[in-house]
């Protein structure tokens, strides 16, 4: 059975799922994304692309789970989903209480420091995911991110066709930061600490004569910072949350020695 074409039908009509035969489907599917063999998103020689029936099948997956026991030393969960195993094979480095969920994908040389990464996310090669950060559902992180202490990256399954968050290769994301709603921070590009990013955030270029705004997406190599810009409501005046590019990285240096500079010249926190 083309797996594709059972979840379309199976998300079209519910009574399949007690059809083995679409379970296994399903479950195929998962076993695939926890593999890093299928993405909920892909990048593409055009863009990043949403593979819905991917997300169609992570929805899918939790109505054939059922809720069970799991005991870890003196400690409980109850919950539905498996969590990862194997580490040491795949090559992860895993502290206690880092915790991925089975169906998300953990690449090889990835540091997960007491963390949290969901079903559907994909974490590729020498990322470190730090100290209480969170990677949601589906979202897709690059080679070699930098995730900070308490980071939340959030997750999307729903609505189908919207894009999960997106951060690229290289990209720096320091302490509690926030990053939601699909939003892509693109290669190498750096968020100073405490930088909230959703949808409708103006994230504001200050380094040119006249400010640029844009939203959805920090640009390759951007240096970003927590900022505010006054905006008039009928009660007044206030100042309403915003991100400004204060710099870029150079390309022209070392990753890690751009990232530093690119911190001591804007005296960005991380």
């Amino acid at each position: 059975m083309n797996h594709q074409a059972a979840i379309e039908e199976v998300w079209d009509n519910r009574e399949l799922l007690k059809d083995t035969s679409y379970q296994e489907a399903i479950n195929s599917t998962i076993d695939k994304i926890d593999l890093g063999e299928l993405r909920c998103a892909e990048p593409t020689p055009d863009g990043w692309q949403v593979n819905e029936w991917v997300k169609k099948a992570v929805v899918l997956y939790f109505p054939l789970r059922e809720m069970e026991v799991i005991e870890v030393g003196p400690f409980e969960f109850h919950d539905k989903m498996k969590l990862k195993t194997g580490y040491r094979e795949k090559g992860v480095r895993v502290v206690p209480h880092a915790i991925a969920r089975y169906g998300s994908f953990v690449a090889r040389g990835v540091v997960m420091m007491p963390s949290y990464v969901n079903i559907g996310a994909y974490v590729d090669r020498d990322t470190m995911v730090d100290t209480w950060a969170t990677v949601g559902s589906c979202a897709q992180i690059g080679k070699g991110v930098h995730l900070s202490g308490g980071v939340g990256v959030g997750g999307v399954l729903e609505p189908l066709q919207a894009a999960p968050v997106i951060i690229e290769d290289g990209a720096f994301i320091g302490s509690r930061c926030i990053v939601v709603e699909g939003v892509k921070i693109g290669k190498e590009a750096v968020l100073g600490a405490n930088v909230v990013l959703t949808k409708s955030t103006h994230i504001i270029d200050v380094t040119k004569d006249e400010p640029e705004t844009i939203k959805g997406e920090v640009p390759a190599r951007s240096v970003v910072i927590p900022g505010s810009y006054t905006k008039k409501f009928p009660a007044g005046e206030y100042q309403v949350p915003c991100a400004l590019i204060i710099g870029r990285r150079k390309e022209s240096t070392d990753l890690k020695t751009s990232l530093n500079e690119a911190l001591r010249t804007h005296s960005v926190a991380v």
